[in-house]
């Protein structure tokens, strides 16, 4: 080797400062008051779909805002507010997910003083959104029928890093060859304490199981 290259050992890891500011946006969220919920799922999982669902199931229970993230566009963000659900589009500007400063960003232009319950929609993918610490204070992710069942096999860190995985569309498991226990015993392999909830956000089957865990989980953030 030349004797005028150096070598550097990188060994602070990438992602310390973002676990930094993650901790301190929930500190913060728990100073206010608010629920924070990191919501990551492929493209067509029916992320928004699920909100709007729930939107009406949480209605006079809980205050629930949205915060919309994509690489463009603001279709869903516009959705959420046709559905009266106060809401926000944020731009990752070509990025695959978002990180605790980006959230800090759009909860500061969101507003916590009126806010019980934020859903964070992050990018649609399977892998980056899982990587990085938003500062939410739980992670779901959902997994619709279509997908098929083997998903947890082929993107563990997703099923890793959630506290729940809501299985979407179960109105068409006749149409397609997916397990529901297969895909459960999947998940739980790679994390032994997630909890799993099917659903269908097109019939309204489970989603009040999925306002009562919400409910939940806002009540012992607040209270703890």
């Amino acid at each position: 080797m030349p004797k005028d290259i150096r070598i550097i050992e990188v060994k602070r890891s990438i992602f310390e400062d973002n676990d930094k500011d993650a901790a301190c946006l929930r500190a913060k969220l728990k100073e206010k008051g608010v629920f924070l919920l990191n919501l990551m799922s492929s493209p067509g999982s029916g992320k928004t779909s699920t909100l709007l669902a729930l939107a009406k199931a949480l209605s006079g229970r809980i205050r629930m805002g949205v915060m919309e993230a994509d690489i463009d566009a603001s279709v869903d963000a516009e959705a959420m507010a046709a559905a009266g659900v106060p809401s926000i589009q944020i731009h990752t500007g070509g990025m695959c997910h978002l990180d605790a400063d980006m959230t800090r960003q759009g909860l500061y232009e969101f507003g916590l003083e009126n806010a019980e319950l934020i859903i964070l929609e992050n990018v649609g993918n399977l892998v980056c959104p899982a990587e990085f610490d938003t500062g939410a204070v739980k992670n779901m992710t959902i997994l619709s029928v279509p997908e098929g069942d083997d998903k947890p096999l082929k993107y563990p860190l997703m099923y890793e890093k959630c506290d729940l995985l809501v299985i979407n569309k179960i109105d068409v498991l006749p149409y397609f060859d997916f397990d529901l226990q297969r895909a459960a015993a999947y998940a739980r392999a790679r994390n032994p304490h997630i909890e799993i909830l099917p659903i269908s956000a097109k019939t309204g089957e489970g989603i009040e199981a999925l306002a009562d865990w919400i409910v939940a989980q806002a009540k012992s953030w607040r209270e703890g």
